[in-house]
């Protein structure tokens, strides 16, 4: 089967297989979302200001020259003033604080000349209007779905629905995998190899692949080329996992026993794919739970997983 033509028939019949949970904002990285995040605030929720320095109004600026305002209050973050400006007049504020009302433009500091007692600053023209001057929900709107349902949460969605107010998520749970390698001649690294052993790169490899995506991982090790064993493996997985995935054992070879077994207990879709390296790769149901063979040479296994299981791994963890 070509390779685009399997992934089509992923698409058809694979859905999300996991529940619905709510966890705490702070347990969520790399949860997916099972539901929209809609903003209930905005973002920033009040207008502010920009830089340290001074507010004014922009009607009263000149063309050319300087002016002299009189400065009738103080603006910090978390300590708004109190007064409002009028003709003539500034407000020294800081960074992050909300803006008082009359004003509508901020002079950095910088940009500016106060008096030592502090109750007088000359500015300069120029000042375009509105400099300098953040709007509330200027980021974030009410009613704006800032995160969608499907994506996996990274560190700066956390960070953005916290902006937002947000305590817990709505997520899928985490999708189960059961693991395992077969062949006779597959040992465990630091075992001793007789001649024509090998360890097992590919459980190593599939793992660190899995786990990526934020899967829970069983590990049911190394089985033997023996179809009753490898039979009740997959039966006993497939009674409390999301997914099966093994490699080796998908070819047409005597001891490739992983299709017989899984025809056995469900049903093929199709064990052979038009792609290199990897071409015995099979997809089937263990009763009603999705599995993957993927081929037993290691490079294969990586590649026709990362182009064939990664994507359906991530449509049956809702991951859109």
């Amino acid at each position: 089967m070509p390779l685009d033509e399997a992934l089509d028939l992923l698409a058809e019949r694979i859905v999300p297989v996991v529940e619905q949970e709510s966890v705490p904002l702070v347990s969520a990285a790399g949860r997916v979302l099972a539901e929209d995040i809609v903003s209930t605030r905005n973002v920033p929720p009040h207008d502010n200001s920009a830089v340290d320095g001074y507010v004014v109004r922009h009607a009263d600026l000149p063309e050319s020259g300087e002016l002299e305002l009189e400065i009738i209050d103080r603006a910090a973050a978390g300590h708004p003033a109190t007064a409002s400006i009028g003709a003539g007049q500034a407000i020294r504020i800081f960074t992050g604080a909300a803006t008082p009302e009359g004003g509508d433009s901020i002079f950095m500091q910088e940009d500016t000349q106060a008096s030592e007692d502090g109750t007088k600053v000359i500015v300069p023209a120029g000042l375009k209007s509105g400099a300098n001057y953040r709007k509330a929900g200027e980021d974030i709107s009410v009613g704006d779905v800032i995160l969608s349902k499907g994506r996996r949460l990274r560190p700066q969605d956390l960070g953005l629905a916290a902006s937002i107010g947000t305590e817990t998520v709505q997520v899928f749970r985490q999708l189960r995998a059961a693991i395992f390698s077969t062949g006779d001649e597959v040992r465990e690294p630091g075992q001793p190899l007789a001649v024509g052993d090998i360890y097992d790169a590919n459980r190593f490899i599939l793992r660190g692949l899995v786990e990526k995506l934020g899967v829970a991982v069983t590990d049911l090790g190394i089985l033997p080329d023996d179809e009753p064993t490898i039979r009740d493996a997959l039966d006993r997985a497939s009674r409390d996992h999301d997914v099966i995935l093994t490699s080796g054992g998908v070819s047409v070879g005597e001891e490739d026993h992983i299709k017989p077994a899984v025809e056995a207990l469900g049903s093929l879709h199709f064990w052979r794919l038009a792609v290199k390296p990897g071409r015995p790769v099979a997809l089937g149901q263990v009763g009603k739970v999705p599995f993957v063979g993927l081929p037993g040479n290691p490079a294969a296994a990586m590649v026709t997983f990362l182009r064939f299981a990664r994507p359906m791994i991530l449509q049956l963890a809702g991951d859109a």
